[in-house]
């Protein structure tokens, strides 16, 4: 449990901070003291998210819209929420795209697509944001297992996740002479999302995957927002180009089997 005024005075921006993981973490930064700022493509949605963390949290936070493809939009939603605001100490990227399709059935125009969003809408937040950053600043950057592990149906997520990955570490190299640092989250399935729901909707399925995972259970948004938290605050000061699984041990393979069968704990 971190403490209410953990990151007090601090100022954050959340690139897709308007809904899913992105918006849990919005809302556990604020509830700690941050001020926040969530961009997203749709204004109207981008405004009640802010609305949502405001009321929920009694912190302030303010709503910015743009493509995170298009690097002019992105540069001037990053200037008002300085202007409005301040300097950032917390930058945060988590835009992106996703569909399932056969390798041979993805147009190029879909696999760019989602590169774009995911992977170059990762590098605008980032390059546009430097400037704006103070030093001892913390970026985050929202991956995912595709980024390491292949999966059918998902050659377009695992090659942009995978490019993510990869420039979370050089950005950790190059900036960290500059007091900045890059890490990344890995979420595994977590409740209460698109992705899960598709994957594993709740009934069989979803029973079948929990007693798959190590840890026995799906995560929770809270899960990841405190990853963040820990990767923002002085608690996570020496830690730069590292990607942080928050799984719950679903990376490690299936903990089903019978030999895996422990007495219980009280």
């Amino acid at each position: 449990m971190y403490k209410d005024d953990t990151l007090s005075g601090k100022v954050a921006f959340i690139a897709g901070g308007t809904s899913g993981i992105n918006l849990g973490i919005a809302k556990g930064l604020a509830k700690v003291g941050a001020k926040v700022a969530v961009l997203g493509r749709d204004s109207a949605k981008a405004e009640a998210a802010a609305k949502e963390i405001s009321d929920e949290t009694g912190s302030k936070a303010l709503a910015f819209s743009a493509d995170v493809r298009d690097p002019e939009q992105v540069e001037q939603a990053l200037a008002d929420a300085v202007k409005e605001l301040g300097q950032l100490d917390i930058l945060i990227s988590g835009a992106a795209g996703n569909f399932p399709a056969p390798a041979i059935g993805i147009s190029p125009k879909g696999f760019k697509s989602v590169v774009d969003i995911d992977l170059l809408g990762t590098y605008n937040v980032f390059h546009l944001g430097f400037k704006h950053c103070n030093k001892g600043a913390s970026l985050i950057a929202i991956t995912a297992p595709q980024a390491v592990n292949p999966m059918a149906f998902q050659a377009h997520v695992c090659a942009a996740k995978a490019g993510i990955n990869m420039l979370i570490k050089c950005l950790a190299l190059e900036w960290g002479p500059a007091g900045i640092r890059v890490n990344g989250i890995s979420p595994g399935p977590i409740d209460e999302t698109e992705g899960l729901d598709r994957l594993a909707p709740k009934g069989p399925a979803r029973e079948r995957m929990i007693q798959q995972i190590a840890a026995r259970r799906v995560g929770e948004k809270k899960d990841i927002a405190d990853a963040a938290i820990y990767l923002c605050s002085d608690l996570g000061a020496y830690v730069n180009g590292t990607i942080l699984t928050v799984d719950g041990g679903t990376e490690l393979g299936d903990a089903s089997a019978d030999c895996l069968s422990l007495p219980e704990r009280k």
